[in-house]
């Protein structure tokens, strides 16, 4: 269990995502933050990354490795799909 809000992992989860855009952005991808709940993150990737066949592995290996080494072992990323941005906080009670 994670030990931290939502509202106290949220600024750790904005600096990790600007420290890892930059490799994303090398591809012609981006990242964006929607929103934090029960210790999950949930992002929507962006431009080339969008249905890249990489995508997944950039997601765990990349962004969600970097949050659990900074942030906590246990945090979990989720991606959003294009058009579902403004209903990620009904995918959380999905998930």
């Amino acid at each position: 269990m994670i030990p931290f809000s939502d509202e106290e992992l949220y600024p750790a989860v904005e600096n990790v995502i600007e420290k890892v855009r930059p490799s994303l952005a090398l591809d012609g991808g981006d990242i964006k933050l929607l929103g934090v709940k029960d210790g999950k993150v949930f992002v929507q990737l962006q431009g080339a990354c969008v249905g890249c066949a990489s995508s997944g592995n950039t997601l765990k290996y990349g962004v969600e490795r970097q949050m659990r080494i900074d942030i906590h072992p246990e945090i979990e990323v989720i991606n959003v799909p294009i058009g579902m941005e403004n209903q990620w906080d009904k995918l959380a009670n999905e998930v």
